[in-house]
């Protein structure tokens, strides 16, 4: 006759209680909660958008279309006149003055520029970029952050910090209440003497 084997109960019990341990310890920990991290969910959060200015109020005078009569001052003998057209517009908004020249020389040369003049309130600053028919490169103005907002005085800014370029100042007012659109740009010598190289004369047309 087999004999009964007998466990006890307190053996069972701890058994039980040893394999739940070890099953729980296999278990992979339950992964931490991840916090998406905090920034801009949409492109205004990112690049906030930006109003008019004062600058653009000025530059919106400038707006219509012109006669232009543009004035090369050479270092020796007389001057040389040519004249043209420029449109002018306000662009993105009310942000930006796009302005289209067109010039006809005594040869019948016709010769296009654009300009693209922008004010940003945060620093008081004018910004010009003027390109053309005559090179590949940009010519870029800054001003430096003083506005009294009646006069544009724009200095010539290099793309290149190892190239300055030539140094140069624009001004820019309006004359015969609003008639008339006067850009003046003057080469600076060593000694900061300025000298008038070219002048635009721009009359607006009736009804512009």
């Amino acid at each position: 006759m087999k004999k009964r084997i007998v466990i006890p109960l307190v053996s069972i019990v701890a058994a039980a209680a040893l394999w739940s341990t070890v099953a729980r310890s296999q278990q992979p920990a339950p992964a931490a909660t991840q916090t998406a991290p905090a920034g801009p969910k949409t492109h205004a959060e990112y690049e906030p958008p930006t109003g008019p200015g004062a600058g653009q109020a000025l530059l919106s005078q400038f707006a219509g279309d012109w006669d232009v009569v543009k004035t090369f001052y050479r270092p020796t003998g007389d001057p040389v006149s040519t004249k043209g057209e420029c449109i002018q517009r306000m662009i993105q908004d009310g942000r930006f003055l796009q302005s289209d020249f067109t010039f006809v020389d005594a040869k019948g040369v016709k010769s296009t520029g654009t300009g693209i003049s922008g004010f940003e309130p945060k620093t008081n600053k004018f910004t010009t970029v003027w390109f053309d028919s005559h090179k590949t490169d940009f010519s870029i103005r800054q001003s430096d952050g003083t506005f009294d907002g009646k006069q544009i005085v724009l200095w010539a800014t290099s793309l290149d910090p190892d190239k300055p370029g030539r140094k140069s100042v624009a001004r820019a007012h309006l004359e015969d209440n609003g008639n008339v659109l006067v850009h003046t740009h003057y080469m600076i010598d060593e000694k900061g003497t300025e000298r008038k190289m070219i002048e635009f004369r721009m009359t607006k047309r009736k009804g512009h």
